[in-house]
């Protein structure tokens, strides 16, 4: 297993790692769009030269932000260059759920309420 923990102020907020076939993003406390940007920035790093990104975004430890930050990230997704991600996102609480459905909108993706097996299972049995 390879780590990944962003290197700047974020730190805190973000750690993104490699598991086996999965990219794990975990997101803490309250974000903003320079925390998505950053989120998004090291995913698309990590999943050069795959056909398909496998990611689960573990939100369990997030605070609810504005909804001006889940539009940041749709916009994010509609700027990623074609980059095809399918994303599991595990949230504690349906605001949170409904703001993931907010932010990735028509994208490949599937929020779990607390189950990061369930999530992992999900993104792994995909082709």
């Amino acid at each position: 297993m390879t780590g990944y923990s962003s290197g700047n102020t974020v730190n805190e907020q973000l750690n993104i790692r490699v598991a086996g076939p999965l990219i794990v993003a975990r997101l803490r406390g309250e974000p903003t769009p320079e925390l998505l940007r950053e989120c998004q920035e090291q995913v698309l790093l990590l999943t050069r030269g795959n056909p398909v990104g496998r990611v689960l975004y573990d939100a369990r430890q997030m605070t609810p932000p504005s909804v001006e930050v889940p539009w940041a990230q749709r916009h994010l997704d509609e700027n990623s260059g074609g980059v095809r991600l399918r994303r599991a996102i595990v949230v504690p609480d349906t605001r949170l759920a409904f703001l993931a459905r907010l932010a990735f909108g028509e994208s490949d993706y599937r929020v779990f309420y607390d189950d990061i097996a369930a999530a992992t299972h999900w993104l792994s049995d995909s082709a």
